[in-house]
């Protein structure tokens, strides 16, 4: 989970014409090439406080530069990683809302292409179909709206027409995939991995495609992302009632230092926070 450094108000200056562009632009690359000094945070609550500022100032950016992909991804994921980080296991209709702007941030990046487009608001298999035409470019936006839109009807699973978009969102995540798995600490098999390991097998689930997909993620990432443990204790290990797998999981989230992957220690400490959260429920879930 990435997130970003204070912006100065300084972009705040009104500009004209190609010198606003040119300064949105510049500002996108200093945030972008800052990411370090927050993901090697680990002071949870300084994070959560200082993350929706930033958020703003990406998307007072935006309306000079609607287009531009890199703010848009930013700001995709910001939302997609607050929700995550501080909402989904607290507040989940907060937690749906920002979800939701994370993916509509990201799919305005796949609907600059006109194709694709008619696809994201077609079935599923026209959305394959015009992914299979199309390369690693977009990968950073089909993670995106995957990521949020997979993310919000996980926390609306009582709502039909939520539901009934899983089989886009589960398109794009393998296309990222196939296209590049370690993207993201790899991302799309963790996500992968939670759809099948999550759902009963009359409700397409498969849990040994689920494990295939954490023990890649695990493989990409060596073991280093803890959130890889967390998600497959509360998915594979849970719908395959395996108990001892689920503490064994935890434990490793629990005994290994977020110092393990020094360049994003910021997504281990919310990985051991989750850990207490999930084996809490224990009991309830075995």
């Amino acid at each position: 989970m990435r997130v970003f450094p204070f912006l100065s108000l300084a972009v705040l200056i009104p500009f004209s014409g190609c010198i606003q562009t040119i300064a949105v632009n510049t500002v996108g690359s200093i945030v972008d090439e800052g990411f370090s000094a927050f993901t090697e945070e680990t002071d949870l609550p300084f994070v959560e406080q200082a993350l929706p500022g930033n958020i703003k100032l990406l998307e007072v950016m935006l309306k000079n530069n609607p287009t531009n992909e890199k703010l848009l991804t930013l700001t995709s994921e910001g939302y997609s990683s607050y929700a995550l980080a501080f909402l989904e296991d607290k507040d989940p209709v907060r937690a749906r809302e920002f979800y939701l702007r994370g993916k509509e941030f990201a799919m305005r990046i796949l609907e600059q292409d006109d194709d694709l487009a008619r696809a994201l608001a077609g079935s599923a298999d026209q959305l394959k179909a015009a992914l299979a035409k199309r390369n690693a470019s977009i990968v950073p936006g089909a993670f995106w709206t995957a990521f949020g839109w997979g993310n919000y009807i996980y926390l609306s699973l009582q709502n039909p027409d939520a539901i009934a978009d899983l089989p886009r969102a589960e398109a794009l995540m393998q296309f990222v995939a196939e296209k590049d798995s370690t993207f993201y600490y790899a991302g799309a098999d963790l996500f992968l991995g939670t759809l099948y390991g999550s759902r009963p097998k009359i409700f397409g689930g498969d849990p040994v495609i689920s494990k295939q997909h954490f023990d890649r993620a695990l493989r990409i990432t060596h073991g280093k992302f803890l959130l890889a443990y967390v998600y497959e204790a509360r998915s594979y290990a849970v719908q395959t009632q395996d108990q001892q797998l689920f503490e064994q999981l935890l434990n490793t989230v629990d005994s290994t230092s977020v110092d393990v992957l020094p360049e994003f220690r910021l997504a281990n400490a919310i990985a051991k926070e989750k850990s207490k959260i999930w084996r809490a429920k224990e009991q309830d879930l075995f």
